[in-house]
């Protein structure tokens, strides 16, 4: 009887330990879900779903593939709806908390932490990209912040922007006396100061010129320098000045201590990329730029065998310039002296050579063809890369310590054989044949694109004047023709080349425009609210065939796209039905639907439709801003 009793009491405990156990289980639930979509109650009654799509939607943000069971009932459920299925259709999406109102869902050090990642802190990895896992993915638009206002237009904008839109203000105090930017009211100012160029981005770009012999002193050399990349850029004052000389740079810059760095750029409307040099290839394909710029921008060069400054070599085109401005360059300390006599020798193993050296630059030129690398003494570091080395495959492939030698196309002509801008642009690229393609295909492409981006601005003319927008986004550039086309405008692009397709980046380089290889399974690496226009050719459809969610696609294109920005969808009649069962979700309302047969195109079952985003702000954000 008493071992019975015992027994007893063993149970209830049992049970009370695993009620208690239980009941902590939910409450940890409801604190966590909690801090995802806020204590106001953003998500209370945000989704009325069916039964099934309620699955997908907390299954993934912009992440990896969905379990296999079902995949073709949710491909015939999505865009196969003969049937009359009518199940996806959300009344409102959640809205993150207003503490995620500058989210990048895979350069997000509060994820890093949380997932305890072990990275090398020393080689930048935890600014490089990690992408949450299913689990740990917000799935909720992003609200702007407290008194956000529509940006301030081109070309005013490189020198002015709201202060509310980007409020963060410690730059302006921390750089104060290098003239990065300066608080005024309710807006920021951008004198055009950076680290090495106190007194303005435009004599410092000047005095490059001068340095290299350029006639009149114009950066572009005639045309012949056209793409840049700014490593370590700042607020990208020195692209912002690069574009009266028809140059465009590639501002790159991580998410670091200087975190809105990116923001404040394309906020400025000036391209840039948030980027790192760290483990991973850059998401530029080979001898893309013409010129490479660092000022003071606090790289360790001479780490891992050099592996970043042949990182350079490899965006390098032949005969390319790197632009150093740093204390090692000029400084009589012990230890600048060490750096600069090592980094010298480093380059001219290398092959290259000192094109210019003057008061606190200098700078280096890449070797025209192979000549230099196979006269070097047998062994010498470091290496040639391997003969099955592709220095154009790039996403998600780490940096090697070696140097990319020149295809046998390029050693012949002594460099990249490529017109002067704005030739280029429409002059066929010599890399053409490594596709296959021919320069007659090319032309046609050009052409097709031409009048395709004619009729999408006269379907917009109701909306748009000269300069509403400015950042625009082509999320399947194959060729970049879009971009071409719109050579007259006053906007650049950002040509997006999907990482599973043919690498036709190099071509788009190769026109004079710039770009970065993406997998649209995954948030890009830019800030909320960045892009005026994005072009979705397709990419909905393509989505659906790589397995991914386009729910999740169309959550982060409203996160990058800028309250009254548009965005252009190209493709087939039911992936046009499919996005318009979101629009009210996605706060954004139709502007215009033709088939493309309005732009004389023999692709006559393409439908194209264009939404707009209206502005929104949450409860939150607008008794804030009162």
């Amino acid at each position: 009887m008493t071992r019975g009793r015992s027994s007893d009491g063993v149970q209830k405990k049992r049970l009370i330990t695993s009620v208690c156990a239980v009941t902590i289980f939910l409450g940890f639930l409801y604190v966590y879900y909690g801090s995802i979509f806020g204590s106001n109650n953003h998500g209370a009654s945000a989704l009325e779903y069916g039964s099934r799509s309620l699955r997908k939607l907390g299954s993934s943000y912009l992440g990896g593939d969905e379990d296999n069971d079902g995949k073709q009932d949710e491909s015939s459920m999505r865009f196969a709806l003969e049937d009359g299925e009518d199940e996806i259709r959300p009344k409102s999406f959640p809205v993150c908390d207003d503490r995620h109102s500058e989210l990048i869902p895979c350069l997000d050090r509060n994820l890093i932490y949380q997932m305890r990642l072990k990275l090398d802190l020393s080689l930048m990895e935890h600014y490089e990209r990690h992408c949450p896992l299913p689990e740990r993915r917000f799935n909720c638009l992003i609200p702007p912040p407290p008194g956000y206002k529509v940006p301030i237009k081109w070309p005013k904008s490189r020198d002015e922007v709201w202060k509310a839109n980007i409020p963060h203000t410690h730059l302006a105090h921390e750089k104060s006396d290098q003239n990065w930017m300066v608080v005024k009211g309710e807006k920021i100012v951008f004198p055009g100061g950076g680290t090495h160029f106190h007194y303005g981005a435009d004599k410092y770009i000047a005095s490059i010129a001068n340095m290299l012999n350029f006639s009149n002193n114009k950066i572009n050399n005639e045309g012949r320098l056209r793409t840049v990349l700014d490593v370590g850029c700042g607020v990208a004052s020195f692209g912002g000045y690069l574009l009266s000389s028809d140059v465009i740079t590639m501002s790159l810059a991580p998410n670091d201590v200087h975190q809105n760095q990116i923001q404040f750029a394309l906020e400025r409307g000036i391209p840039a990329y948030l980027g790192v040099l760290g483990t991973q290839r850059l998401p530029y394909p080979s001898r893309s730029f013409e010129l490479a710029h660092c000022s003071r921008c606090r790289i360790d060069w001479l780490q891992r065998d050099g592996i970043l400054l042949l990182e350079l070599d490899r965006l390098l085109r032949p005969g390319g310039y790197f632009a150093y401005s740093s204390p090692e360059a000029y400084a009589q300390d012990e230890e600048d002296l060490r750096i600069w006599k090592e980094m010298s020798a480093l380059v001219e193993r290398m092959c290259w050579r000192i094109a210019e050296k003057r008061n606190q630059t200098v700078i280096w030129q890449k070797p025209l063809t192979n000549d230099c690398y196979m006269e070097r003494e047998p062994g010498t570091q470091p290496p040639l890369c391997r003969s099955d080395d592709d220095p154009d495959k790039v996403w998600g492939v780490q940096m090697e310590a070696c140097i990319s030698p020149y295809s046998d196309h390029d050693h012949k002509v002594k460099g990249s054989g490529l017109a002067p801008w704005p030739s280029r642009l429409t002059a066929a690229p010599p890399r053409l044949a490594d596709f296959g393609y021919s320069n007659e295909m090319f032309e046609k492409d050009t052409e097709v694109w031409q009048g395709r981006v004619e009729n999408y601005w006269n379907l917009l003319s109701p909306k748009i004047s000269s300069n509403t927008v400015r950042n625009l986004m082509d999320m399947k550039a194959n060729m970049g023709s879009f971009g071409a086309a719109l050579k007259d405008k006053d906007v650049w692009v950002m040509n997006v080349v999907p990482e599973d397709g043919p690498n036709t980046l190099k071509l788009i380089y190769d026109r004079g425009l710039i770009g970065s290889v993406h997998n649209w399974c995954q948030a890009f690496s830019t800030y909320p609210r960045t892009y005026d226009l994005l072009h979705a050719w397709t990419i909905v459809s393509d989505i659906v065939r790589k397995d991914c969610s386009p729910e999740d696609l169309l959550i982060e294109m409203d996160r990058i796209l800028r309250p009254t920005g548009f965005v252009i969808f190209r493709d087939k009649q039911p992936v046009i039905d499919y996005i318009k069962k979101y629009l009210a979700a996605l706060h954004w309302e139709a502007v215009a639907t033709a088939d493309s047969s309005s732009d004389s195109d023999q692709d006559g079952d393409d439908i194209v439709f264009i939404i707009q985003k209206k502005v929104w702000l949450t409860s939150e954000s607008l008794r804030d801003s009162e």
